[in-house]
């Protein structure tokens, strides 16, 4: 199985420059991302598709780092990309589900009420309901499952295929979720926005100050965040996973060279 990294939304953050990192898995039932970044309706349209957030973030929101234009440099079609998995639905995981309105989109259960719904004022806030005007095609799943390296519950998503894993992760949103893909004997784990910085599971170094203050704003709960923080440190250390987050550009470099000289 193949994956491919993908930046698909560069932010000049104030203090600390972060990518949007997506995969692109290659399965015998087709393509298969792990998140979108941002799409070209919030190129085409920032104020509406984005919102004020787009000011503080500063996204470059450059066409050509689009998903949808980086599969199409590779071969493909968009509607070779059959299935979506979302950490989270927020501005810049989902961006892109406009582009690809044939593929299934799935994300967690809560996550899913909560960016339609918003039963908080801060969910009322952080989803952009313009992003979903299309009708995305849901599937929601709920978080269950057997544990998996440490972790109480795990979903195999064997409909997709079976070397894929939803991991639960609440904390920065509601129903936010990682994704583990297993190729070559190893897993990535795509942590989402569970953390920003490798600081936080490497141990080096201190994250930038303004990436603290913006995980403790918007976070859903702030203690899960912190717990969540040392059970991905823990599983960092493990010999066969590669733990990143979404907008660490420093790892999202490391693995795509990574994956360039080692071809899955």
């Amino acid at each position: 199985m193949r994956v491919r990294h993908l930046n698909c939304g560069t932010m000049q953050f104030p203090g600390a420059p972060l990518v949007c990192h997506v995969l692109l898995v290659e399965t015998a039932n087709g393509l298969v991302l792990v998140d979108t970044g941002y799409g070209l309706l919030d190129i085409a349209n920032p104020g509406h598709r984005l919102g004020p957030a787009r000011a503080f973030v500063r996204p470059v929101l450059d066409p050509s780092e689009a998903a949808v234009n980086q599969v199409a440099r590779l071969g493909y079609s968009p509607q070779d990309v059959r299935h979506i998995l979302l950490t989270h639905l927020d501005m810049d995981h989902a961006g892109g589900l406009a582009d690809f309105p044939h593929a299934q989109v799935h994300v967690s259960a809560g996550e899913l009420a909560s960016a339609l719904a918003g039963r908080t004022l801060g969910e009322k806030l952080r989803y952009r309901t313009a992003q979903f005007a299309h009708g995305p095609r849901f599937i929601a799943h709920e978080p269950t499952g057997e544990p998996w390296l440490g972790f109480p519950a795990a979903q195999q998503l064997a409909d997709i295929d079976p070397r894929i894993v939803m991991i639960p992760l609440p904390g920065h949103t509601r129903g936010h979720v990682a994704y583990a893909v297993q190729t070559d004997g190893r897993w990535l784990f795509h942590a989402g926005d569970s953390f920003y910085d490798r600081s936080v599971v490497d141990g080096r170094g201190r994250q930038p100050l303004t990436l603290t203050l913006q995980e403790r704003m918007i976070a859903f709960d702030s203690r899960r965040v912190r717990d969540n923080h040392r059970r991905l440190a823990e599983l960092a250390h493990h010999p066969d996973v590669d733990v990143f987050s979404a907008h660490d550009p420093t790892l999202f470099h490391r693995l795509a060279r990574k994956a360039l000289l080692c071809p899955n």
